[in-house]
């Protein structure tokens, strides 16, 4: 396969981790909170998922369900960190920033010892070959196109369709704009608030799992996630808070964080190890082009919710 339209494909199936992570970011703050824990609810996810790989993956279970035993594995240790940070955020009201952040350096801390605990023949060598289906056999970029690469895009395509097209949609925009309007006219706020972040934190903790066990498929992958989870955050401001459009965007991140990776193997471009840092910083600066042309524009659309970032007391209402 010519080597250009190799990596083509490998930043779409890279991107795909940014697809899960900033599409539950971006469920998350149209309900009015802006989750900086989601670095560590990426990790969390992916260490409850390689833990109950660990448990299954050289059992005679059907392939199947070894697969689905990973995936609740993550789905549950995401959710638990989405109900902490729900709790504390909206129960008890507690700062936003402060608790995403303390989320992050425990679910990163966490994660680390749970992954370095494991037996990787366990949970990777003998499962890698089964979330690749139907792909394992191929030896280029189009191996990483298997079923947790299909969830990501089926989820981002679904996100989008509620959030813009129903009713419920309508009412977490209602909800992550004018909480108190909303209240008053009958949407049960905390209820929404809650749902929207459980959801978009079980969301986020599937890319942890799809970057260690199928992308990646290396158990040195953990030590990278919390860096993919910032940038799953930026890509939020990246498309403007539309979930399928991450899509389009993770690939497009996917490709200026691999470039200079790629780089090296052009004959006619010299790439240096001090240069290829440098280049990972183009979807950083990339996302703040992108904010203060949108800041320009001020468009209602592509403005974060109103209420994002503050907490809700309906005794003030």
């Amino acid at each position: 396969m010519n080597i250009w339209l190799n990596f083509l494909l490998d930043s779409l199936a890279f991107g795909a981790v940014f697809v899960y992570g900033s599409t539950g970011e971006i469920l998350t703050e149209k309900a009015g909170h802006l989750n900086l824990g989601i670095p560590g609810i990426m990790c969390m996810g992916g260490a409850g998922g390689c833990l109950f790989l660990s448990m299954v993956g050289q059992s005679s279970l059907p392939p199947f369900l070894i697969v689905l035993v990973g995936i609740f594995g993550s789905l549950l240790f995401s959710l638990l960190c989405g109900f902490i940070y729900s709790t504390l955020t909206i129960t008890l009201r507690a700062n936003q920033n402060v608790t995403g952040l303390a989320l992050t350096t425990f679910g990163v801390g966490l994660a680390r010892v749970i992954v370095n605990k494991l037996d990787p023949v366990k949970y990777l060598t003998s499962t890698k070959s089964l979330f690749r289906w139907p792909f394992a056999d191929r030896t280029d970029s189009i191996q990483y196109m298997g079923v947790l690469f299909f969830l990501a895009i089926i989820i981002a395509l679904v996100s989008g369709w509620v959030l813009f097209r129903t009713r419920i949609g309508l009412h977490l925009r209602a909800v992550g704009e004018n909480p108190a309007t909303a209240d008053a006219v009958g949407i049960n706020v905390t209820r929404y608030k809650y749902v929207a972040t459980c959801i978009g934190s079980c969301i986020a903790g599937l890319g942890g799992l799809y970057y260690i066990v199928d992308y990646m498929g290396s158990q040195e992958a953990y030590l990278s996630v919390e860096a993919l989870g910032w940038l799953s955050i930026a890509l939020v401001i990246f498309v403007l808070w539309r979930p399928h459009m991450t899509i389009l965007g993770a690939t497009v991140f996917g490709v200026l964080y691999s470039v200079g990776s790629y780089l090296t193997n052009v004959s006619w471009i010299k790439v240096t190890m001090a240069t290829t840092p440098l280049l990972k910083m183009l979807p950083y600066v990339v996302t703040i082009i992108v904010l203060i042309v949108s800041s320009i524009r001020n468009k209602k659309e592509n403005q974060p919710p109103a209420s994002l970032g503050l907490s809700y007391f309906r005794e003030e209402r």
